[in-house]
C-alpha cells in the first residue's frame, strides 16, 4: 500500500515543529495512511524523528525504510483503508 504513496509531510532542519505536527494531523485524518520523509538535514536519526512525530500525532508507525516512514491512524467516521 505504502509503496505507491508520495510523501505528504517532510521533516527538515527544524525537526518536528508544531506546524509539522498540525500538518500531519490534518492529512492523516483525511487519508488514514500517510508517508513522511525525513530530510538529510533533520536533527536526529530518521526512526527517532518518526517516532516523535508518531507520538505527537497519536498514530501508529507502520514501517520505516531509510528516511521514509508510514503512519496510520484509523478514522472511525470515514474509514478509507481496508485492513486484512
Amino acid at each position: 500500500m505504502g509503496v505507491a504513496l508520495e510523501p505528504v509531510v517532510n521533516i527538515g532542519q527544524e525537526g518536528v515543529t508544531p506546524t509539522v505536527v498540525e500538518s500531519a494531523k490534518e492529512v492523516i485524518k483525511k487519508r488514514e495512511l500517510i508517508k513522511v520523509r525525513v530530510q538529510k538535514n533533520a536533527p536526529g536519526e530518521p526512526k527517532d524523528v518518526l517516532n516523535m512525530l508518531t507520538e505527537r500525532v497519536d498514530a501508529d508507525l507502520v514501517q520505516v525504510i531509510g528516511r521514509n516512514g508510514l503512519l496510520f491512524k484509523r478514522n472511525f467516521d470515514k474509514p478509507r483503508v481496508e485492513l486484512p
